[in-house]
């Protein structure tokens, strides 16, 4: 394809009387090229052959597709072939729906900045980090739970994210705030949410998460699967938390790095001038948000009691969110209800046969050694037996070798 420029070029030489094959040469093109513009008398735009597309009428049925296949191509393709009988490349599809790949990466990549109310929203959510405790490595779940309006964060630590976990930290996150917001905004976490389609947006919560709302009278609310930043305020202070107050301490238990949390609440994350608001959380918090809180109405925890069905192991114990109790070991093989709250209590026959203080973290065991009396190996071990003797007496063995001379008679 020449230029506007070439083509004038060869018609200036071309009336001086250059030959064609000179002009090819003097300007790196063939000869046919010359011949066509110099036959045009100046330049032509190339023409395009239009050729009919393979989707040429299928437009609107690739847009929905495409939409509800997340931008799939290929998932597309295939129902191409079977919906239409139509077998394309790949390639093909693709070069089809690209502009319409882009308008959807826009769409998912798009966020609309919004401020709630004060008093309305809590955000919550757990993060995972690792740190060192007591000398070890040891992996903990950070809980945060951010105040919508000001910003204002609460940080806690467990050794799980089972859905205990959850109700602990939105507790403590309402007890350190003073008060409950209207609603609750959650990623699809499993211990919280049991459905929740994409498209159609229906959620359904665990039913004992929506006990717990009832309890304390907020309203949950699931973000959209796939679009954790519509909960970005959390989501960032999640990622605040590990990397400005967890990152780089080390710890001597648990505790110490609770209490560490609860200084760098007060001392760092209150007081620091907010990058979105401009204004310190504590101030924005107590200005506005601290009044419009729901109180607290000195409601205790809620903790309801749980009642599992379980058999009892071969080794006496049953299992509870993989944590092992000990029952007495006659009750091998036998089915017990469990009550599970702060304790851990077997019922058989509607006797209560055994309780443990319920353990925290995973894979542990409580193990009453009671329990196991009458198994093999379990009794204590009996103690060695000593020779009885009064006070002042000689025992045998201390006798002086002379008596024992005189009785076998003879001397050493």
């Amino acid at each position: 394809m020449q230029t506007p420029e070439d083509v004038a070029a060869m018609l200036r030489l071309k009336a001086q009387g250059v030959g064609i094959k000179q002009i090819a040469s003097k300007l790196g093109c063939s000869k046919n090229t010359v011949r066509r513009y110099v036959r045009a008398g100046g330049w032509v735009a190339y023409q395009t052959p239009t050729r009919k597309s393979t989707l040429q009428g299928l437009e609107g049925w690739l847009a929905e597709r495409l939409q509800q296949h997340r931008g799939n191509a290929d998932v597309v393709r295939q129902q191409l072939r079977r919906e239409h009988g139509l077998t394309v490349s790949l390639r093909t599809v693709e070069r089809a729906v690209a502009g319409l790949r882009r308008e959807l990466k826009a769409a998912e990549t798009a966020t609309v900045r919004f401020e709630t109310a004060p008093g309305r929203q809590l955000q919550i959510d757990f993060g995972e980090t690792t740190v060192t405790v007591a000398g070890s490595r040891l992996k903990v779940h950070v809980f945060v739970a951010t105040l919508g309006y000001s910003r204002r964060c609460y940080a806690g630590v467990s050794e799980h994210q089972r859905q205990s976990a959850w109700f602990e930290g939105i507790e403590a996150a309402m007890r350190h705030f003073g008060g409950r917001p209207r609603e609750l905004l959650l990623d699809n976490a499993k211990a919280l949410v049991k459905f929740h389609n994409a498209q159609t947006r229906e959620i359904e919560f665990n039913e004992r998460f929506h006990a717990f709302c009832r309890y304390w009278g907020v309203q949950p609310r699931a973000c959209a699967p796939y679009r954790a930043r519509t909960k970005g305020k959390d989501e960032r202070g999640v990622g605040y938390v590990k990397r400005n107050a967890i990152a780089g301490h080390v710890f001597e238990s648990m505790a110490a790095l609770q209490a560490h949390l609860a200084w760098w609440m007060r001392e760092v994350a209150d007081v620091r001038v907010h990058g979105t608001t401009g204004t310190a959380p504590i101030e924005r918090f107590e200005a506005k948000e601290a009044a419009a809180l729901l109180p607290l109405e000195g409601r205790t925890g809620f903790q309801p009691i749980r009642e599992c069905i379980r058999r009892v192991h071969t080794d006496a114990c049953v299992e509870i969110e993989t944590n092992r109790y000990s029952v007495p070991w006659r009750l091998i093989g036998e089915t017990v209800s469990v009550l599970v709250d702060e304790q851990v209590r077997v019922v058989y026959a509607g006797e209560e046969v055994a309780a443990h203080a319920r353990l925290a973290g995973q894979r542990r065991a409580s193990i009453d050694r009671k329990h196991l009396l009458g198994i093999v190996g379990a009794e204590p071990r009996p103690k060695a037996a000593t020779a009885a003797h009064t006070v002042g007496e000689t025992p045998e063995l201390l006798r002086p070798l002379a008596e024992y001379e005189r009785i076998v008679g003879g001397a050493w």
